[in-house]
């Protein structure tokens, strides 16, 4: 499949869900924080290693408007990096447990968040809806993603999937996430959703 197909599909499936207005999905098109979460080990090392990418002195500018350019910019930058990138253990690069940074050519779960977030800011974006989180997954392992606040609802850019998906129709258990006041500061999450996934197991 080229960029130029997948994108076509991305966008014309992206069309559709900013068409819905059902009641059903409304409850969950957004996550709930429920109060303040420590950090990560990792992204708070980051921060102190890379403080201006922790910074947003614009504060939260309220969720994207999510339009069809935009759409197609996500799509892109998603796409081209879980493309570009080769999935290696911070232990593989780096000889260390955990850490949070750039790749150059391979990374884990959280360094392809961080790139996608740099190039969507490179791009535009307000760095207030481009949100470090993370996720539990189906068999409790940790993980994390790109979430995007858009006033169509929080999407997600996931290294597993070039799919862009609304965070209620993924498998995950969201945790926390990058405050959108500032990016050096983490909320805790409530998962709704976390009965019905459990269920699903």
């Amino acid at each position: 499949m080229t960029i130029t197909t997948f994108i076509k599909g991305g966008v014309a499936a992206g069309m559709m869900l900013m068409g819905m207005t059902g009641v059903g999905q409304s409850a969950y098109l957004s996550m709930t924080v429920v109060g303040n979460a420590s950090p990560p080990i990792g992204a708070y090392q980051f921060c102190k290693e890379i403080p201006a990418d922790c910074n947003n002195p614009a504060g939260d500018q309220g969720p994207l408007l999510l339009t069809e350019e935009r759409w197609k910019a996500i799509l892109k930058i998603n796409y081209d990096v879980n493309s570009s990138i080769t999935p290696m253990t911070d232990m593989e690069v780096y000889g260390v447990e955990e850490r949070w940074a750039y790749p150059r050519t391979a990374g884990d779960c959280e360094d392809y968040a961080l790139l996608k977030r740099k190039k969507l800011i490179d791009a535009g974006f307000s760095p207030s809806d481009l949100l470090m989180t993370v996720v539990l997954q189906p068999n409790g392992d940790g993980h994390a993603v790109l979430t995007i606040r858009t006033d169509r609802g929080d999407f997600v850019l996931d290294n597993m999937r070039n799919k862009v998906m609304l965070w209620a129709d993924t498998e995950y258990t969201f945790l926390k996430r990058q405050s959108a006041d500032d990016p050096a500061r983490w909320v805790k999450l409530q998962d709704g959703r976390a009965v019905a996934v459990g269920s699903v197991k």
